[in-house]
């Protein structure tokens, strides 16, 4: 699900403030899990699908609530995915993006565009250059695009959302070569050279 609002001056607190109120009131957020260096305890079964599903023992959680707790403990590790607390870390597989975004708001035009984005576990993301867009391509050419939540954490946009973002695409000389990508503010995110999104 996408929101808009063209024209005005907009800041890059339109977007977020919107998806903000939405939610209502927030949660406590992510646990300061960077912080935290406890002994590794081997992997448990649980795992994330590509479309977000969190599962323990090959069934879908299906409490929301403890999605985003466990969410909150989230560590991207260079070997692995880890759900960490004071005391332990536990490997957990991920098959793409630990999060995947769900809905889309965009506030402004050119250099005044802000664009943020709600996760599956209500995390809200302003597009920035600490929370950049990233283009991957499918091996059937498709385009995957994805947002940087924190701290090495990824979340994929939906396909709605896919196509959403291709629509505010556009064309910019990018190092002597034309590029097709998304503007927001003052940077700019190219899409990959090979994508047929457009």
């Amino acid at each position: 699900m996408a929101m808009s609002e063209a024209g005005g001056a907009a800041t890059g607190q339109d977007a977020l403030g919107r998806l903000s109120a939405a939610l209502g009131k927030p949660g406590r957020g992510p646990a300061p899990v960077e912080r935290w260096n406890p002994p590794y305890c081997g992997e448990i079964d649980m795992r994330i699908e590509s479309d977000g599903t969190w599962f323990y023992m090959g069934t879908p959680i299906g409490r929301p609530a403890l999605v985003r707790l466990f969410s909150s403990v989230l560590r991207r590790d260079p070997e692995r995915f880890v759900l960490v607390t004071p005391v332990e870390r536990i490997g957990i597989a991920v098959a793409d993006a630990p999060f995947a975004a769900v809905e889309m708001s965009v506030a402004g035009d050119d250099s005044d565009r802000s664009v943020a984005f709600r996760t599956n576990v209500d995390d809200l993301v302003r597009v920035d250059a600490e929370h950049p867009l990233r283009f991957d391509l499918d091996p059937d050419g498709g385009l995957k695009p994805y947002v940087l939540v924190r701290g090495g954490l990824w979340a994929r946009l939906t396909r709605a959302l896919t196509y959403d973002l291709v629509e505010l695409g556009e064309e910019r000389n990018e190092g002597g070569r034309t590029a097709f990508g998304v503007a927001v503010g003052d940077l700019f995110f190219p899409f990959p050279a090979e994508s047929t999104a457009r």
